[in-house]
């Protein structure tokens, strides 16, 4: 197994810390932080090198807010110049920690995405009868970094690099040794990082060819109703002794009943959303275009909000569902 290292002198280099900066004020340029931060910019970042020499990175500054999207999570923002350490990072480790991961896995990977991993959900349900989904209970809260570090220790040999990584997950806890925060670069690309062990051993060991996986929601394919129920103990147990790790209840079933997956309804001929992606659009259709008629939004932040919202739906065969919406809720610009 090829190990790296010398990564942490590549991540201390002052290039990188100046395109980590640009990488993490975009979309952000108009934040007093992030002026004040461009205002110092030769100053910050060779700050930042002098700490990152002396391995005692400034670390640990969060804030916390709570969004319903439509599950109630506590996200965890870094401070600015956290921001900016956290993509020098991944700007150097983002290729070492994708090279170990398998094709079919499609979370915080480039040319992957959501929406790859659904078209790639159709084929296989094309193919099989069958399939069980699994999604693990609790996910970041639950990950633990003992684990973490054993995983990152067979891909890296950079002493100094995973020691920053074990200070970064050691700011965080939602328990003694356990959890990282939802919003971070580093912990979305860490937590995906996490379960690659799961995705080899489910290719290379069960060898099962129809199975593919969005960061901890995972799909099997298979022939047999019993041949995937088999697979259930089995890998329960992997997780629970390898990442100390739980399932939520798993659902299997028919494809051509439907594939309930990232927000859609996955079928072998056709995509639906789901009814929580109904209603999560309707409800904020309404609050977009509220916040435009009340003043709160200018027409170009409506636009910015609204785009994605509608660029969702059209992914899936719910034109006369959205056409519907917009004329009922929609208010003339």
């Amino acid at each position: 197994m090829k190990r790296n290292d010398h990564l942490y002198e590549s991540i201390m280099r002052y290039d990188n810390l100046r395109l980590a900066f640009e990488k993490a004020r975009k979309g952000k340029r108009e934040r007093p932080d992030v002026i004040e931060y461009a205002r110092k910019l030769e100053f910050k970042i060779r700050k930042l090198q002098h700490e990152l020499a002396d391995r005692e990175p400034d670390i640990g500054h969060y804030r916390f807010f709570t969004v319903r999207d439509p599950k109630i999570r506590r996200i965890c923002a870094a401070s600015f110049p956290e921001r900016v350490l956290h993509h020098g990072v991944m700007n150097i480790c983002e290729p070492v920690i994708d090279a170990y991961a398998i094709h079919d896995s499609y979370a915080c990977r480039k040319g992957k995405g959501a929406q790859k991993g659904i078209k790639r959900a159709q084929k296989f349900s094309r193919g099989h009868d069958w399939y069980l989904k699994m999604d693990v209970r609790k996910y970041f809260d639950s990950i633990d970094h003992t684990v973490m570090m054993r995983l990152l220790g067979k891909r890296i040999k950079d002493d100094d690099l995973l020691y920053l990584f074990w200070r970064i997950l050691e700011t965080y806890h939602t328990a003694p040794g356990k959890g990282m925060p939802i919003g971070n670069l580093i912990s979305q690309h860490l937590a995906n990082f996490y379960l690659g062990c799961f995705d080899h051993w489910i290719k290379e060991e069960r060898r099962i060819r129809g199975y593919l996986r969005y960061m901890d929601d995972f799909l099997l394919f298979g022939e047999a109703k019993q041949d995937l129920k088999k697979e259930i103990l089995l890998i329960e147990r992997f997780l629970a002794e390898t990442l100390e790790l739980e399932l939520k209840p798993v659902q299997l079933n028919r494809c051509r009943k439907g594939i309930p997956f990232l927000g859609y309804r996955v079928f072998p001929d056709r995509i639906w959303l789901s009814a929580r992606s109904k209603r999560r659009f309707i409800r904020k259709f309404i609050d977009y275009e509220a916040k435009w008629v009340n003043g709160e939004w200018t027409i170009e932040t409506l636009t910015q909000h609204m785009e994605p919202l509608i660029e969702f739906t059209r992914f899936a065969n719910a034109s006369a569902f959205r056409g519907n919406v917009i004329e009922r809720y929609g208010v003339p610009y």
